[in-house]
């Protein structure tokens, strides 16, 4: 059991960062830049993980195209646009609220704010019932008598 978990622990650091030392850039700042717009975008045939992340062959081409963007002396708004152009929007870790994805952003709080309507109806109504009248004073004798008093 020792040597799974030294192995596993030997792998974790590699399984991190997907990003190949051929694909890194000679210029820190953009390097830096590129982790930056990288750590935004989605692997296309990953589940919620970032293309710094994936080892897919998308994710490496996304990558690549981000890099070749940045030499090429583009804005990270004007990267960000070229990949979702190309993948689609799905690609944004954060996508922008607008167009269709505004219900999605809005379907949360809009749900929240049902709930806590109906759950406040709900408790108001109850508090609003009539309280239940007490025993009459025959009733409260015929009870005495069933149980032995």
């Amino acid at each position: 059991m020792m040597r799974g978990l030294l192995f596993a622990l030997l792998l974790w650091p590699t399984m991190l960062l997907a990003v190949e030392p051929g694909e890194v850039l000679d210029d820190p700042a953009l390097e830096a830049r590129a982790r930056t717009i990288s750590d935004g975008l989605r692997c296309p045939v990953c589940r919620n993980e970032s293309i710094d992340e994936s080892h897919a062959e998308v994710a490496r081409d996304i990558r690549l195209l981000v890099r070749e963007r940045l030499v090429a002396g583009d804005s990270d708004d004007q990267i960000r646009a070229a990949v979702v152009a190309r993948y689609g929007e799905y690609v944004l870790l954060r996508p922008t609220a607008e167009g269709a994805n505004l219900v999605l952003w809005l379907a949360g709080p809009l749900m929240l704010l049902a709930g806590l309507g109906i759950g406040w109806a709900v408790v108001r109504g109850r508090s609003a019932a009539p309280e239940a009248e007490g025993l009459s004073p025959e009733e409260r004798a015929r009870l005495d008598d069933l149980l032995g008093r």
